[in-house]
């Protein structure tokens, strides 16, 4: 008899999906259609179960259609979708004969329920799923509970055998004090649930040991790549490990409704956080081989963009995982970002300087007015250039601080960029004492001279040594010179060197550097003579003296004569 109504069952069935375009929608407009597209679909489960035939026992996917499944975390709603058709139908064969034709197929109604049952099938209102009248949420929690109270009953109808549902290992095998409730889920549930937790948390030791162990027997220098791979992904493995272990282990346990949706919950959201991290600790990696790589180029853009693309793929990674997390945990994402476009005016005030610097900082980029090391002058600050970032360029101050300003003000700022010079001007005075003779003042100046043209990172077109003036307490030289440094530091040794040897110079040639001094001097003592004669000459004698000086003079062009 049973082989006749499987037969009769598979001729209608196949005469019907054969007649029925693949892509035909599941009616859910009434109750009525509801009830018949899930039995229809578990029909042809059953016969696609029992000739394996796989399309066949793919129905069942669209009998979980008919049902609210918002409940449950959407990584298990397809098992447990199926799970609970199968049950449902078990259910339903055991305690009614459906009579399609007493189901009522009025879409206005709001709810409606099986005849002496719980089973309820309610409209939606809002949503997606608008219009459609499925199973409700309430029935589908209880539908193990229900499966328990009639499970020893038989069917109903020869015709309404069920879906081959097979008692799960831990209702067969385990102690009944095992699957009493205790605080709403099974003792075993509990013990599971411990043992779970301590066996995750012990791989994920594991695992880090292996690393740890990988990482000695590889021998890498701590410097290269690999090694900072294997470092990197340590804590997060251990942690992918233990929460893959605990998603399974959640399954294993069949826990049901709101501690289901709990700890599937919870598991993702740690699955998902040792992803992100994961992928952030990557980031770091991938910042390190792109400055390995521009370190060999001599493009200064390079060390600039390498800093900002390390922070942009951080931000890509939090921000995305972020949306992933909180799409898998069945809210709307889109729906989440509409809504916050509600804000997005106030928020783009609020947010009005940030965005300021942050096209500040791609202003810097394209104009290049200095770049990373670059000694700078601004209104607010001076140092080295240490970062370009996103809000503010970091400044290294000489006395070893760090400023931050932000890139909106340098922008718009007059900067002067000091590690742009080609040559480091250099202005100084030298004194000498009134003392010193002309020939020796004219010695001591080309003698400075000589040495600023000997000096190769001195600029020969650009050198100035004069003796300017008369000063309060002595004889003013002006040096005036570049100097071909790249940094601060070089610029620093050649003056020393420069400076060093015009010491030399006036020690050699007997001159003296004058410092500020005040003499007291005593024209005449009484009963002796006068310590200064002064000379007195005729008229005559003076007009010929100046003469001399000037053009065609016998001692004109004094500052022509070589040393």
């Amino acid at each position: 008899m049973k082989l006749l109504i499987v037969f009769f069952i598979a001729i209608s069935s196949t005469v019907a999906w054969g007649n029925s375009s693949p892509l035909k929608p599941v009616r859910l407009d009434n109750p009525r259609a509801t009830m018949r597209s899930y039995f229809e679909a578990m029909n042809d489960y059953n016969l696609g179960r029992t000739t394996h035939n796989p399309e066949l026992e793919e129905r069942i996917q669209d009998a979980t259609r008919a049902f609210d499944l918002s409940y449950l975390p959407p990584l298990v709603r397809k098992d447990r979708g199926r799970e609970l058709a199968i049950l449902l139908k078990e259910v339903i064969d055991r305690v009614i004969k459906i009579d399609f034709a007493k189901i009522p197929d009025d879409s206005s109604l709001v709810s409606w329920r099986l005849k002496d049952t719980e089973i309820t099938i309610r409209k939606f209102k809002d949503g997606p799923r608008a219009g459609d009248f499925l199973f409700s949420q309430d029935t589908l929690e209880r539908v193990p509970e229900f499966y328990k109270r009639v499970k020893a009953l038989g069917y109903v109808s020869k015709i309404q055998q069920g879906a081959g549902y097979k008692q799960a290992f831990q209702e067969k095998w385990l102690p009944d004090w095992a699957q009493d409730n205790f605080w709403g889920l099974k003792k075993i549930q509990w013990i599971g649930l411990f043992v779970g937790i301590l066996f995750g948390l012990m791989l994920k030791v594991l695992t880090e040991f292996i690393n740890n162990i990988l990482i000695k027997l590889t021998n890498y220098p701590p410097q290269s790549l690999r090694h900072q791979l294997l470092l990197a992904l340590k804590k997060p493995l251990g942690l992918l490990v233990a929460s893959g272990f605990w998603y399974f282990g959640i399954i294993a346990l069949d826990f049901e409704g709101l501690s289901l949706a709990i700890l599937i919950n919870s598991t993702q959201v740690v699955f998902s956080v040792s992803l992100v991290w994961a992928a952030y600790k990557l980031t770091d990696i991938f910042t390190a081989l792109l400055k390995r790589v521009t370190a060999r180029t001599a493009s200064e853009l390079d060390a600039q963009l390498v800093p900002l693309l390390g922070k942009s793929l951080r931000v890509f990674v939090v921000v995305i995982g972020a949306l992933i997390t909180i799409q898998n945990l069945g809210f709307n994402v889109m729906s989440l970002l509409a809504g916050l476009g509600l804000g997005g005016l106030a928020f783009a005030l609020a947010a009005k300087d940030t965005a300021a610097n942050f096209f500040g900082s791609i202003m810097i980029l394209i104009d290049q007015p200095f770049n990373v090391g670059d000694w700078i002058i601004t209104n607010k600050a001076e140092g080295t250039v240490e970062e370009i970032g996103f809000r503010s360029t970091r400044l290294r101050t000489f006395y070893d601080s760090l400023v931050s300003v932000p890139n909106s003000q340098i922008a718009n700022e007059n900067i002067d960029n000091m590690g742009k010079r080609k040559f480091r001007r250099t202005r100084a005075q030298i004194g000498l004492t009134y003392g010193t003779s002309p020939e020796k003042m004219q010695a001591f100046v080309e003698g400075v001279r000589n040495i600023l043209l000997a000096n190769p990172n001195v600029n020969n077109d650009k050198i100035n040594v004069s003796f300017v003036e008369y000063g309060d307490f002595s004889l003013n030289i002006l040096l005036y010179y570049f100097l071909e440094c790249p940094d601060w530091s070089s610029e620093l040794v050649q003056k020393q060197n420069i400076n060093i040897e015009i010491y030399r110079l006036a020690n050699e040639i007997d001159v003296e550097f004058a410092f500020p001094t005040q003499s007291l001097v005593v024209e005449q003592f009484p009963e002796k003579k006068p310590l200064r004669e002064e000379k007195t000459f005729s008229l005559a004698e003076l007009k010929k003296k100046t003469q001399s000086f000037g053009p065609k003079g016998s001692v004109a062009s004094l500052d022509e004569r070589k040393f």
